[in-house]
Parts: structure tokens; C-alpha cells; sequence
């Protein structure tokens, strides 16, 4: 018979339904996605600052750099570490992507950054910017500002390197169904919590109070970047240290689905990642999921920091709003982890869950758009409010952008990653090299091309947003069915016997197992 729990049992469990012998895995887990999220949001506020607000530069930048830069970088960076996996054990692939990333930044910030003004071709950009059409301006930016711009690829390929294929791909090999479903809610929190830091952290290195205490250097921005790489280089090192304790104290080596035996050293190449998504259905609709978002999430993104950088044109006050945009966005999605993503998926399903992004994308950008094309009209209004058209777009777009990245890191990354769990150590690796590793840049390089487009027929990105609007619509109906199609399959393939979703062990060891409420 069974015995009633307590209110606060269960409220325990709800908040932390993690087992006392799992920690010794799961707290090194939550640490390690901690610090690679903080140094998420600290590089992707920089490399805004960096390139956005540099002269003669501008959002009109983003489509471009997202399609000339970031994807050939992508394919690289997919291609050194498919080379690597190929000579290297797991361990040492890690340590390696994580020190080629923290090189690099160093390098830029102490060698590259105090001669940029004689390595940046102003000339020939200026020649360029007098003969081309205004369109092409964001072309000449990334060409004229090239070390900014080899910062911004590097900064987003931290993303998709670091997080999705090294830590999820980790993940995702040494941890079963069962504790995904109660530990990926919680690494979510971790990952908030390191948007909240990095925010608070970033906006204080770049203010004024610390800079009335010491100087480095004489423009404040430059002490902003070098105090914020040396906050990352740190932070980068103890990624490092607690992977090793994981790999050499805690964890064995990960076992393969179909053999129960550990996996043999794969060969990996860049045609067969991608040839493995044309032969996998499943594959292929993971990857329309994080193709879907990418579009949609870079078409607003674009438009609505054109807008911030016209309300903030100083690239210190433009890091500083972007780290407040951070902060926030941190704020609201540890409240979503903690109170609603996990017990979404437990208790409903997946699909419900997978479905939450999408929708939550949909109504927020038709509630940006609505604001976008009709702030004008309410103008005596906001006058009387004492604000304007601009600070209310930008106010509504950071909204957008704070709920919709919310829905992402605890929902949809959640899902996505519970996604690869039921597939072979072959099929988590190179599915995720393609999707993550280029898939996801090639969304992002969607839209920028449609931006690209749009700006040599309309010469601004606020003249063609209302075709942007049209193509995110149909973008988010084709991601809700892509949605519906891979939840099927996983259903399929979690229910298969033998596949059991919570360990037998664990389930005598937990009391909300074996207990009624």
C-alpha cells in the first residue's frame, strides 16, 4: 500500500526531482553548462557592440556576415572537429575545441584589437562604399571592420561548437531518458541562471563605476573587452577542469544503444554527417525543427537591433542594453524551468512541449510587428507618455526577444536534446555534427539571405519588414508540422520494449516513484 506524501515532499520534488545518488553526475552536468552559458551571452553581446555600432557599419551587416561569414566558418569548424574525433579520444577533442575558441579570443583582445585601425582596410572600403549600391553596405562593413567580423563568426560558433555538439553531444551519451526528462529542465535553470550572471556581470565591467576606480586603458570600451575576454578565458578554464573530473572520476565511457558494449572510434567525414541526415527521416526532422527556429529568430533579430542600434549608437550603451535584454531573459526563463518546462514534459509529453516554441514565437512576433508598422499612428500618444515611436518598438522587440529565447533554452533545447537521446552513439554524433554544427548556422543563413535580398530591392531593413513578416509566419507553420511528423517517430521509438523510460534501479531508490500524492 501505498503512503501519502506531504505538501512539501512534493513541492521538493516538483522544484528538484533529482535522486541523492545521482548528483556525484548531475551537479558537474549543471556546473559545466553554467559556465558555457555564461560565456554564451557574454560573447554574444560583445560581438553586437563590436560590429553593430562600428562607424559606418549596422544591422545591415548581420545578413551578410551570417551568410559570407559565419557559415563557411561553420563548415570549418564541423570539418576540425569531425578531423579531430577521427584521431583524438572524446577527451581530447574537448579540450582541444575548447582551447582553439579561448586562443583565439585571447589573441584578439591583447594582439589584434590595439591595432585595428591599421589592420582594418578603410580605403579601399571607402572606394567601395562610393561605387556600390547602398544596398551592398553591409557587404563593405564586414569587409572593412574583417577582425571584428572574425570575432562575431568565432562568438557564434561558440553555440553551436561548444554548447550544442560538445556539451549536449556529452550529455546526450551519458545520460538516459529517464534522468533527461528530470535533469535537462534543471540544466536549463543552470543556463539561465549564467544569462542572469553575465548580464549583471557585463553591465558592471562596462559602466562607469569601475572605471572611476582603475584605468587599463584609455577608451573604456577597449577596458570593457579585455576585462570581459579575461572573465571568459577564466570561465573557459574551469569548463575545462570539470569535464576532466567528470570523464576521469565520475563517469565511465558511454555505452552504444544496439551493442551494450562501448563504442569503437568512429571515422567521421563532413559527406557523411550530412549523408546521414538524407537516409534518416528522424534525422531530417530534428533538423527542419533547428533550421525553423534559426530563420525566424534571425528575421526579427535583425530588424529589431536595427532599431536598438539607432536608440543606442555607443557600442558601450549598446552592450549595456543588450546585457540588460540578458539579464532579463535569464530572469524569465529560471522561472519557467524551475515552475513550468519540466513538468511540462513529464507530465504532457513531448509534443506539447516541442509545440511550446513555436507558438510562443508565433503570437510574440505578431505582437512586435503590430507595434513595428503602427507605433507611428499612436503618436500623440506616446508623446503624452513621454516616450517615442523608436523606444517603443525597441521595448516591444526586447520583449520578443526575451520571451522568445526563454522558450527556447528551457523548451525547445530541452526537446530537441531528448530528441537524439533514443538514436545510436553513431547517429547522436554525426546528426548532430550536421544539425548543430552547420544546420543550425544555415538556418540563421536563411534568413539572412532573404535580408540580403530585400536590401538591394528595398535599401533598408525597415523598408522590407513587412515581407519579413509574411515568410516568419510561414517559416513557424512549417516548423509546428515538422514538429507533429518527429513526434510521432519519437513516440515509435521510445516505446519500442527494452527502452525503458526510467531506470528499474531508480525507480526502488526514488520515494516519488513508489509513492502516491
Amino acid at each position: 500500500m501505498t503512503q501519502k506524501k506531504g505538501f512539501f515532499p512534493r513541492l521538493a520534488h516538483y522544484v528538484w526531482p533529482v535522486h541523492g545518488h545521482e548528483l556525484r553526475k548531475f551537479l558537474p552536468l549543471l556546473i559545466m553548462a553554467f559556465f558555457i552559458g555564461f560565456n554564451y551571452n557574454i560573447l554574444r553581446n560583445m560581438k553586437d557592440a563590436l560590429l553593430i555600432t562600428a562607424e559606418s557599419s549596422g544591422a545591415e551587416v548581420l545578413p551578410f556576415i551570417k551568410v559570407w561569414g559565419i557559415v563557411p566558418g561553420a563548415l570549418i569548424m564541423t570539418f576540425v572537429y569531425s578531423r579531430l574525433n577521427n584521431r583524438l579520444k572524446r577527451e581530447r577533442v574537448f579540450y582541444a575545441m575548447i582551447t582553439i575558441f579561448l586562443t583565439f579570443f585571447a589573441l584578439f583582445t591583447f594582439v589584434v584589437y590595439p591595432f585595428r585601425d591599421l589592420l582594418h582596410p578603410h580605403a579601399t572600403a571607402d572606394i567601395l562604399q562610393a561605387r556600390l549600391p547602398a544596398g551592398f553596405m553591409g557587404l563593405i562593413a564586414m569587409f572593412r571592420y574583417w577582425t571584428f567580423s572574425s570575432f562575431y563568426i568565432m562568438s557564434e560558433l561558440w553555440s553551436s561548437a561548444i554548447l550544442s555538439m560538445l556539451f549536449w553531444g556529452f550529455a546526450n551519451e551519458v545520460t538516459k531518458l529517464g534522468e533527461a526528462k528530470r535533469f535537462y529542465g534543471l540544466i536549463a535553470i543552470g543556463l539561465n541562471l549564467a544569462a542572469i550572471c553575465s548580464g549583471q556581470i557585463s553591465v558592471f565591467l562596462t559602466g562607469s563605476t569601475l572605471r572611476s576606480f582603475f584605468q587599463l586603458t584609455a577608451s573604456p570600451w577597449h577596458q570593457s573587452i579585455i576585462l570581459l575576454t579575461c572573465v571568459v578565458l577564466a570561465s573557459g578554464l574551469a569548463i575545462m577542469g570539470i569535464y576532466r573530473y567528470l570523464t576521469q572520476q565520475i563517469l565511465p565511457e558511454p555505452l552504444d544503444e544496439a551493442s551494450g558494449k562501448p563504442p569503437e572510434r568512429m571515422k567521421m567525414s563532413m559527406r557523411e554527417n550530412f549523408a546521414i541526415l538524407g537516409r534518416s527521416k528522424y534525422l531530417l526532422s530534428i533538423a527542419i525543427v533547428v533550421l525553423s527556429y534559426n530563420i525566424v529568430i534571425n528575421l526579427i533579430e535583425v530588424i529589431w537591433k536595427d532599431q536598438v542600434r539607432a536608440l543606442h549608437p555607443a557600442p558601450g550603451d549598446f552592450n549595456s542594453y543588450m546585457s540588460q535584454i540578458t539579464t532579463l531573459t535569464g530572469v524569465i526563463s529560471f522561472f519557467t524551468s524551475l515552475l513550468i518546462s519540466g513538468q511540462l514534459i513529464r507530465r504532457f509529453g513531448w509534443r506539447p512541449a516541442a509545440l511550446f516554441t513555436p507558438v510562443v514565437l508565433l503570437a510574440t512576433s505578431v505582437a512586435f510587428f503590430f507595434f513595428f508598422f503602427g507605433s507611428d499612428a499612436m503618436l500623440g500618444t506616446l508623446g503624452m507618455l513621454g516616450t517615442s515611436p523608436l523606444a517603443l518598438v525597441v521595448l516591444i522587440g526586447g520583449l520578443q526577444n526575451c520571451i522568445s529565447r526563454a522558450s527556447k533554452f528551457t523548451l525547445f533545447d530541452n526537446t530537441k536534446e531528448m530528441a537524439f537521446i533514443p538514436l545510436s552513439i553513431q547517429e547522436k554524433r554525426k546528426g548532430k555534427a550536421a544539425i548543430d554544427g552547420v544546420g543550425s548556422r544555415l538556418g540563421k543563413s536563411g534568413g539572412s539571405i532573404v535580408h540580403q535580398g530585400l536590401l538591394l530591392l528595398f535599401s533598408s531593413i525597415a523598408a522590407s519588414a513587412h515581407i519579413v513578416a509574411a515568410i516568419v509566419v510561414m517559416v513557424i507553420l512549417v516548423w509546428i508540422g515538422a514538429v507533429y511528423s518527429l513526434s510521432k517517430q519519437f513516440n515509435k521509438l521510445t516505446s519500442t520494449p527494452g527502452e525503458a523510460i526510467e531506470e528499474p534501479e531508480q525507480a526502488e531508490k526514488s520515494p516519488a516513484l513508489t509513492t502516491t500524492s
